[in-house]
This record gives structure tokens, sequence and C-alpha cells, in this order.
């Protein structure tokens, strides 16, 4: 099964990749020699240009809504991983980090952190499986809850 079948299996479609909102690109790519190494900009829970929900997990935010924005996010790291490789199958996720904005008291930035990971093993298969960061901060862009990031390379 491809991975556009397996997001479609999950009631998901691949968007398309979100353009920068500052002086960035979305993806940085090595040669092929490196392997098509990878490098997506962080991508945040955008649905139709917008955000969703802001402001901060512990603070009005529960962790399975901060799963479902990472989840969101990851999505978006998929639609330029698609556009990077062209084809979303060719893609193999080698590490992500998932910045949570977070109150001082909020520990489950990890848990938030699986409703991105979950995904990209869901539809890529072990080519999803990852090491990961989860990383706790103060604020994000825009307000944000979350922002995944991934490192990429041909499979």
């Amino acid at each position: 099964m491809s991975a556009l079948e397996r997001l479609e299996d999950l009631g998901l479609g691949l968007p398309p990749a979100p353009a920068p909102a500052a002086a960035y690109q979305p993806w940085a790519q090595l040669p092929d020699a490196a392997g098509g190494l990878t490098f997506t900009a962080g991508q945040l829970p955008v649905v139709d240009g917008a955000l969703p929900r802001t402001g901060k997990l512990g603070d009005g935010l529960t962790t399975a809504e901060g799963a479902d924005l990472a989840r969101t996010a990851g999505l978006n790291v998929l639609a330029v991983a698609a556009a990077a490789f062209g084809d979303l199958d060719r893609v193999r996720v080698v590490k992500v980090t998932v910045f949570v904005a977070s109150t001082p008291d909020f520990t489950e930035q990890h848990l938030v952190a699986n409703g991105a990971s979950e995904l990209f093993a869901a539809v890529l298969g072990d080519a999803g499986v990852h090491a990961r960061s989860a990383v706790g901060v103060p604020v994000l862009p825009l307000d944000s809850p979350v922002e995944v990031e991934a490192i990429l390379t041909a499979r």
C-alpha cells in the first residue's frame, strides 16, 4: 500500500506544502551523494492557512489536543517531504524534533510529540520510525502550541 493510500485510510489527504511565513525555504537538501539528506523547516499545525488553536499546553490545552495539533503539523511535514522528494514513498524519516509551547509545570511534551511520530509510522511504515526529541518552550511563532521539524533521507 502506498503512503498516499495509507493517508486516505486514516481519513487524511496530503495538503499542499505550506509556504514559508518568513525569510527561509521549506526544506534544504544535500546532494544525492549524501543520500538526499533533507532538513525540513519547522511546520506549524496550519490548516487552510490558519492555526486552529493557539496557546500553551498546560494552560487551556490538554495533552490530547496537543497531540492532535502535532499530528496536523506532522502532516505538513509530510507535505514538505513529498514536495522535496517528488514522491512520499521515497521518504525515510530519520529524526524528528517537536517543540511544545507549554507552561513550566507541563511535563507531557513526549506524549504531545506522539501525535506526529505515530502519524509518520502509520503513513510510512518502518520508514516512518525515527529518533526524536520533544522540547518544551515558552512560546512559538504565531502563538502556535506545537512546531515539528524533521531530518529525512531517500529510501
